[in-house]
C-alpha cells in the first residue's frame, strides 16, 4: 500500500544514488544496480499483476540472458545517470524517478570543464497497481519514450504525452498502515523474503510445484523409453545363436531338407554339436546350405550392430535421467524466485546458443538421423541441401503433410522399427494425425522425382513401398523428448 511504498522510498534514500547497471530478470520486472557512498545496491520494481511493489534486493539476481526491448531502452538513455529525485505522486502508489544523465555519455567527463558539460533530464515512473501496472520512461518535454508494458487505449506508448499525473483518481480515504511482514532484516528485506514466498506464480512454492510436475513427467518418459530400449535388448540376446546355427550348417553342405512346413519355409535336422542333441533349423530350400549360413550370420551382424545401438541409447537414457535428477535436486536447493524460473525456463539443461544442424526438427534414435520438415520451404530446404539418394524419404500416403528422412549408414540397412518410428513421426505431423492411424509410402531420396514448375518441394515417389502404423502419444512424447528444432 501507498505507507509502505513511502517507508521504503525512506528507507533506501534513493536521491545521490547513481544507476551504474539495469537488469529485467522477468518480463514484468525490473532491478537497478544503484552506487553511492562507496557500496552497490539493487533496486527491485516489479508490475506482476500479482505482485506490485517497489523494494530493495540484497544481491544481484538471475539475469535474463536474452535482451530485452524496454531494458535496453532504459540502458541506453538512463544509465549511468544520477536520481536526483524519488517520491511517491499523493497516495497513489505512483513512484516518480527524476533523472539526471550526461548529455555526452557518462564516460565523457572533462575535469577541465565540468560546469559546461551538458545533462538530459529523464522521469521513470512505476505504476504499482495490480492488474494496471507500468513503468514508463519520459523525457524533459513531457513525452513517453517508451513503456515496459505498451498500452495504446491508455496513451502509453513511445511518442504520447504522458498523462499519469494529470488523470489521478480521487485521494483513499481508507486507513492503510505499514504491515509487520515476517521475518528479521531491513523492510525491504522482508518484503523481499514475503514476495518470494507468496507473489503467485514466481513464488517459490508454486516454482517448486512446476517443477515437481515437469519432474515428473520427464522421468515417466524417460522410464518408459527404458523399459522399450531394455525389450529390445532382451530381443537381441539370441545373436550369438544365430551364429551357432550358422556354424551348423556350413557344417552340412550337400544336406537336403527334410520337411516342408508350407509356402517357402523348410528345415533340416542337425547335430547341435554347440548344445547337444538334435535341433531344427529353419531354412530357404531355394539357397544351398552355404547360403542359408551367410544368412544366418547376417543376422546375427544385424543385431550385434542393434544390440549395440540400443545399449548406447539406454545409456544415453540412464545418464538423462541422472541429470534431471541433479536438475531437480539444485533447484530444491536455490532460494532466488527469479533463478529458479531461469531453470525452469532452460527444462533442466543449460543450452549454448548454437547453430542448428539442419533447418528442421531433428531427432537422433539408436543411432539414427531422422529430419522431419514441417513446411514447404524445410521440406525443399531439406530436400535440396541436407539428404542424399542413399536416405530414405517417408509421407502420410493422401494426406498433407511433412517429408520425413532417415539419413543412411555406410554399411547398414534400415532396421524396420526405426522405418515405424520414421513413419510415426510422418503421420503426427500430416493432416492423418486426427485419424491415429494410417499408411504411409516410402522410397529411397534417389527415387523422388521433382514436379517441374510444381510447388515449392513437391515430388513424386517412384518403387515406393506402404507402411501401417498408428500413433502411439506417449511413442511420440519419447521420440520427440531429445528432439532438435521444437520444444515438445
Amino acid at each position: 500500500n501507498h505507507r509502505e511504498i513511502d517507508a521504503v522510498l525512506a528507507e533506501l534514500s534513493l536521491p545521490g544514488e547513481k544507476i551504474q547497471r539495469i537488469l529485467q530478470p522477468s518480463y514484468d520486472t525490473l532491478v537497478f544496480e544503484l552506487f553511492s557512498r562507496g557500496r552497490p545496491t539493487f533496486l527491485l520494481a516489479s508490475v506482476s499483476s500479482s505482485a506490485c511493489r517497489i523494494h530493495g534486493l540484497d544481491k544481484e539476481p538471475s539475469r535474463n540472458e536474452r535482451p530485452l526491448r524496454f531494458m535496453e531502452c532504459l540502458r541506453s538513455r538512463i544509465r549511468g545517470g544520477v536520481i536526483e529525485s524519488a517520491y511517491q505522486i499523493g497516495d497513489q502508489r505512483i513512484v516518480k524517478l527524476g533523472i539526471s544523465v550526461y548529455a555526452d555519455g557518462p564516460e565523457a567527463f572533462s575535469a577541465e570543464r565540468p560546469a559546461e558539460r551538458p545533462t538530459v533530464k529523464y522521469s521513470l515512473y512505476f505504476r504499482l497497481w495490480s492488474g494496471a501496472g507500468n513503468i514508463i520512461l519520459v523525457d524533459g518535454e513531457g513525452m513517453i519514450v517508451d513503456a515496459l508494458l505498451r498500452k495504446p487505449d491508455r496513451g502509453e506508448i513511445g511518442g504520447k504525452p504522458c498523462m499519469l499525473e494529470d488523470k489521478l483518481p480521487e485521494r483513499t480515504t481508507k486507513e492503510y498502515v505499514v504491515r509487520d511482514f515476517p521475518g528479521d532484516g531491513s523492510l525491504s528485506q522482508r518484503i523481499s523474503l514475503f514476495y518470494s514466498a507468496n507473489a503467485g506464480e514466481m513464488s517459490r512454492d508454486q516454482l517448486l510445484r512446476r517443477a515437481q510436475e515437469r519432474f515428473e513427467k520427464r522421468m515417466a518418459l524417460f522410464d518408459t523409453r527404458r523399459e522399450g530400449l531394455e525389450a529390445k535388448l532382451r530381443d537381441f540376446d539370441n545373436r550369438d545363436r544365430l551364429k551357432e546355427i550358422g556354424d551348423i550348417l556350413m557344417g552340412m553342405q550337400g544336406t537336403q531338407a527334410s520337411g516342408r512346413l508350407g509356402g517357402k519355409a523348410s528345415y533340416v535336422e542337425a547335430e547341435d554339436f554347440y548344445r547337444g542333441g538334435l535341433v531344427a533349423i529353419r531354412i530357404d530350400p531355394v539357397l544351398s546350405m552355404v547360403e542359408n549360413a551367410q544368412a544366418y550370420y547376417a543376422k546375427a551382424k544385424k543385431a550385434d550392430s542393434g544390440y549395440e545401438d540400443v545399449k548406447g541409447e539406454l545409456q544415453k537414457t540412464l545418464a538423462a535421467k541422472e541429470d534431471l535428477r541433479r536438475w531437480m535436486s539444485r533447484l530444491e536447493g536455490e532460494e532466488d524466485p527469479f533463478a529458479m524460473a531461469k531453470m525452469l525456463e532452460r527444462g533442466g539443461t543449460v543450452r549454448r546458443e548454437e547453430k542448428k544442424k539442419f533447418p528442421c526438427l531433428s531427432l537422433e534414435i539408436r543411432g539414427w538421423t531422422i529430419l522431419v520438415g514441417r513446411s514447404a520451404k524445410e521440406n525443399d530446404e531439406v530436400l535440396r541441401h541436407h539428404v542424399r539418394g542413399s536416405d530414405h524419404w517417408l509421407h502420410a500416403r493422401d494426406y498433407a503433410g511433412s517429408y520425413v528422412f532417415v539419413k543412411s549408414r555406410k554399411g547398414k540397412t534400415f532396421p524396420l522399427d526405426i522405418l515405424l518410428d520414421a513413419a510415426m513421426l510422418a503421420l503426427y505431423y500430416s493432416k492423418a494425425r486426427k485419424d491415429s492411424q494410417g499408411d504411409v509410402y516410402h522410397t529411397d531420396v534417389k527415387y523422388l522425382k521433382r514436379v517441374k514448375d510444381g510447388p515449392k518441394g513437391l515430388v513424386i515417389p517412384m518403387l515406393e513401398k506402404n507402411l501401417r502404423c498408428e500413433i502411439e502419444e506417449g511413442k511420440i512424447k519419447a521420440l520427440l523428448e531429445g528432439s532438435e528444432g521444437e520444444n515438445p
